[in-house]
């Protein structure tokens, strides 16, 4: 089985072991074989299992794989468990006290003495758990025919120029992992790693710190934020890109503002005043953040100020699992806010994607003067991603309809919530703006077109329908989806974010092993575009995959759809918090479709 395996190593929370397992993912990458990490840790600091999941796959198939092929089991806790969860046939590394090798004959087992062999090379006693696991690298790599070239070149990377000793010693733990494999563990299984040359031109990097570019590339200025698994990450990364590129080169003053607020709801008020100001702002946060910010988000919407918030999903409801992933916040979202309210909300499913779209999310808050969310979960943005080289922005900043003091001047005035257009969106001034006409109230009671407060029905009645215009002409502006008709198919899936990877796996399961042919729709926005219509049209029946228990994304359709259409729709969902897998997709269709 050459290059189309999975490797889980089941550790401790705290072990190091991040490191050991971030060099072995980078090491099969830089031989040129696709690979995708997945890390399922724990919410507390240290102590809990944790497991770590690197698919390598000669075909470029990235998603989660259900099956472990290949274990590495080093904490006593899970062993047993984790050995009884695989199919036969499966092989392990294990450290030699927990005695592995009598649980099944259907295994292939690699004993390992990890204290033995990590005591001459690390004689400094409290370092030694944090060197052992760089053993397993070791020994994986002459099992398997890692390149030790890879491996060491993958190590320095880790550590930098700086810890040369730290990445000698890791080294030297690395080593005596192999050279115990090459002298007391003849090959019994049959999996191995081949060189390939499919990773030319890409990097590895996670979904949080290519938002963080992203808005750095859109002109970000502003930023509020409150810290929360799993959204930390992209505040931490994009303050690292603001104090390397926003610096006055001739003052060394920062030209931006990062505020960690009280709480999420704080958070959004100053990014909807910074953005209200002319600032491009935003706020990242997860799905307790999003629950908090519902006034706020409301406020955005009705006074219509651009903003900018990055939701990183997470397992819910209340506290939920924090670090586990899930697409549960789709909904709620949507229509966050009391009252009639409908926020645009792009779905990246790549690093790529992350980059891009928070560059589209801050033209579309300001062109639209409305917050605008971005909804990644916690597989996308703090796993590692192969991804293409990011592409240089080619188009220029849209500020959408912003009045000078010429265009007052010209005008005599203006009515801030006026349709003039009839695109709903009406011309804005920005405070500081030299004219008498300038100034108006943003407001979130009851207003009139010129801001003015008013209770009158027809008022109110001819703002709320305005917003709902200004939506539709945003259905034309959104990212449209990815498609791929398939004249033989008489089923379609939908799925959007992460969930892409199952779904692309799985039509080839389907195809392959049960001769049904597919069709496929990627949603990159909603409010959904005409080609997921179309889409429908086309189909006997549509399959919805999504990360969520209800239906979220098929709720949100059938709120837009004719009863003829919703009739066509079925849901494939998953929601137990892991990244969901080709084969649970398979299943369930295959299940609904009566094969």
């Amino acid at each position: 089985m050459v290059n189309d395996f999975s490797i889980q190593v089941a550790t401790v929370n705290g072990s190091g072991s991040q490191t050991a397992n971030t060099v072995l993912m980078r090491s099969l990458f830089q031989m040129g074989i696709p690979v995708s990490g997945k890390n399922l840790f724990p919410s507390n600091i240290a102590g809990l299992p944790t497991w770590f999941t690197i698919r390598a796959s000669k075909d470029g198939w990235i998603a989660r794989k259900r099956e472990v092929d290949f274990l590495v089991a080093m904490n006593a806790e899970t062993a047993r468990d984790d050995v009884a969860a695989l199919d036969p046939g499966a092989a392990l590394v294990y450290d030699e006290p927990l005695k592995l090798d009598g649980m099944r004959s259907d295994l292939h087992f690699y004993p390992v003495p990890f204290d033995k062999l990590v005591a001459p090379v690390c004689p400094e006693a409290k370092l030694r758990k944090l060197v052992r696991n760089m053993i397993y690298d070791g020994v994986l790599a002459q099992l398997l025919g890692i390149e030790m070239e890879s491996i060491h070149s993958a190590l320095v990377k880790q550590f930098g120029p700086r810890k040369a000793k730290a990445a000698e010693l890791n080294w030297n733990a690395v080593q005596a992992g192999f050279d115990y494999a090459a002298e007391n563990l003849p090959k019994r299984d049959p999996y191995r790693v081949e060189r390939m040359d499919a990773n030319q031109g890409k990097i590895i990097i996670e979904g949080n710190a290519a938002c963080a570019l992203g808005a750095v590339f859109a002109g970000v200025t502003v930023v509020a934020w409150y810290p929360i698994t799993p959204s930390s990450s992209t505040i931490e990364a994009l303050i690292g890109y603001l104090k390397r590129f926003r610096l006055d080169k001739e003052t060394g003053k920062a030209t931006f503002a990062v505020v960690q607020a009280e709480d999420e709801l704080a958070a959004l008020g100053m990014v909807i005043g910074a953005g209200w100001a002319g600032a491009r702002a935003m706020t990242a946060t997860s799905g307790p953040g999003i629950s908090l910010m519902a006034e706020f988000a409301g406020l955005g919407y009705f006074v219509e100020a651009p903003a900018v918030i990055f939701d990183v999903q997470r397992v819910g409801p209340s506290t939920g699992l924090p670090t586990r992933t899930a697409q549960g916040d789709i909904l709620s979202t949507a229509v966050l806010s009391h009252g009639d309210t409908k926020h645009p909300l792009l779905l990246p499913s790549s690093p790529e994607e992350c980059f891009s779209m928070a560059q589209t999310a801050f033209d579309l808050a300001e062109q639209f003067q409305t917050p605008v969310f971005v909804m990644s979960d916690l597989d996308l943005g703090m796993n590692h991603w192969m991804s293409g080289h990011f592409p240089y922005p080619s188009e220029p900043i849209r500020r959408g309809k912003v009045l000078t003091a010429a265009d007052l001047e010209r005008l005599g005035g203006f009515a801030r919530y006026q349709d003039v257009d009839g695109d709903g969106v009406g011309y804005r001034t920005l405070p500081g703006t030299d004219h008498p006409a300038a100034a108006y109230f943003a407001r979130g009671t009851g207003h009139n077109e010129k801001a003015q407060y008013s209770e009158r029905p027809e008022d109110y009645i001819q703002n709320v329908d305005r917003l709902a215009r200004k939506f539709e002409s945003i259905r034309g502006q959104a990212p449209r989806p990815d498609v791929v008709r398939n004249e033989r198919a008489s089923i379609g899936i939908v799925c959007y974010g992460t969930s892409r990877y199952a779904v692309e796996e799985s039509r080839e399961q389907l195809r392959r092993e049960h001769g049904l042919e597919t069709s496929y729709l990627r949603l990159k926005a909603f409010p959904f575009t005409s080609e997921f219509r179309d889409f429908v049209e086309w189909h006997a029946r549509v399959y919805v995959v999504e990360q969520n228990r209800d239906g979220q994304m098929l709720a949100l359709m059938r709120m837009e759809m004719d009863p003829g259409d919703i009739a066509k729709l079925r849901s494939v969902r998953y929601y137990g918090g892991l990244p969901i897998d080709a084969r649970t997709v398979t299943d369930e269709i295959v299940r609904q479709e009566g094969l």
